[in-house]
């Protein structure tokens, strides 16, 4: 007879060691983003209120403005990694239009670099647009990246099962600022 066993959720990082950890993110940021002409774009759903968050810790950082941050709508994966769509699917942002684009330098935020599709889709329409300077950052790093793309700032790598499922818990989402594992039983 074959059982499944229940899953187990492993909580990871809690809300003050996520703050260290974009206090790092930000500096790292704070070193390839010029003071003007830079803006940050938020993944839809959690990459956005990372990027507001981000954004904060540079600001306090430098002592500049907030940069500016628009929301991109990239899916390809339902929260538990299960293909939506075959493409990955980006909704264009007509705001990036009023953006000098060539001389602006872009820093993409997301929370969990998978296998690279959202990341690389964002890359790619930014370029389309005429970007020349786009970098990357992501609160977590899975190593199982299957695209010819890295994040250039990665607050924590992890190397978990490919089954696992990493969340990253990001208000107004989720109550709790927070990185769990959720483990998936194995049959016995």
């Amino acid at each position: 007879m074959t059982t499944l066993l229940a899953s187990q959720r492993l909580r990871l990082y809690d809300s003050n060691e996520l703050d260290d950890v974009l206090q790092a993110m930000a500096r790292k940021a704070a070193t390839l983003l010029p003071h003007t002409h830079a803006v940050l774009i938020g993944i839809q759903r959690r990459g956005e209120p990372l990027a507001q968050r981000l954004r904060q810790c540079i600001a306090r950082q430098t002592g500049q403005p907030e940069f500016p941050l628009f929301p991109l709508q990239v899916k390809r994966y339902a929260d538990d990694l299960q293909v939506l769509h075959s493409y990955t699917q980006l909704t264009e942002n007509p705001g990036l239009g009023r953006l000098d684009i060539a001389n602006t330098t872009f820093l993409v935020v997301d929370d969990v670099l998978f296998e690279g599709h959202s990341l690389l889709r964002t890359c790619a329409y930014l370029a389309q647009l005429g970007a020349r300077r786009v970098h990357t950052a992501v609160l977590v790093d899975r190593h199982t990246c299957q695209q010819p793309i890295r994040a250039d700032i990665v607050g924590v790598h992890l190397q978990v099962a490919a089954d696992d499922i990493v969340e990253c818990n990001v208000p107004p989402f989720e109550r709790e600022f927070c990185i769990e594992v959720v483990r998936h039983g194995a049959a016995r």
